[in-house]
Order: structure tokens, then sequence, then C-alpha cells
């Protein structure tokens, strides 16, 4: 398959949803896809090597993805993303629920067949 022409790229917001939560210095990042036939597309690009690229300002010690193939989802868990916790931290968002935009803005590429089923323009 030649990616350029047989595929578009989109951020990964179209394809899925996300839901994050914290506790201590880790933050897990749940992604959710919109339908079930882009989810294979998602386990295959969304790899904890990538998800560490997207989050390299932060540093993370380490990034382990967990497969939810049930719920068409995976959840992402960042450690020592969050400058120290809730205590610690001196940024404005300690709790870390803003991560899941930032996962969310990475960029994906889609079947052309497929691109029906992305939310949004």
């Amino acid at each position: 398959m030649n990616t350029t022409t047989d595929t578009v790229e989109v951020p990964l917001y179209r394809t899925a949803h996300g839901r994050t939560g914290d506790k201590g210095d880790r933050s897990n990042i749940s992604v959710i896809a919109w339908h079930a036939e882009l989810y294979p597309l998602l386990v295959e690009q969304l790899t904890p090597e990538r998800v560490a690229a997207q989050f390299h300002h932060r540093a993370p010690s380490q990034v382990q993805r967990f497969v939810l193939p049930k719920l068409h989802a995976m959840n992402f868990v960042l450690d020592a993303v969050l400058d120290g916790g809730v205590n610690d931290a001196l940024n404005l968002d300690a709790h870390g629920k803003a991560l899941s935009f930032l996962l969310l803005d990475m960029p994906v590429r889609v079947p052309r067949a497929l691109v029906h089923l992305l939310a949004g323009p």
C-alpha cells in the first residue's frame, strides 16, 4: 500500500476520544476508538514509543500500554509526567487532566476507505 495515496493523516481525536486520570506522578490516558473498524489501526500506530515521543517535553520515565480489545480501547500509563504530582508540582495542571488532549492531537494515518468513520470535519 502506498501510504501517501491510500491513506490520509488526521489527528487522533478524529478516530478516538480519551479520558485521563492521575495518581501521584503517574498519569493514565485511555483512548477509545469511535468505531470498532478504526481500532486495529490505532493499536498498530499508538505504540508506547510513539506516545513517549508525543510527551517528550514531559520526559516520562516509562510508558506502558494496555490493550482492551472488547472495548476497542487502550490505556496508557505514563510515569513521572506530572512534575512530582499534585502536592509537588508547580505547573498549572498538576492533575494532568488535560494530557489526553496532547495525546489526541497526535497524527495517525487512516485508510481512505475508512474516512467516512472519522469524527469532525
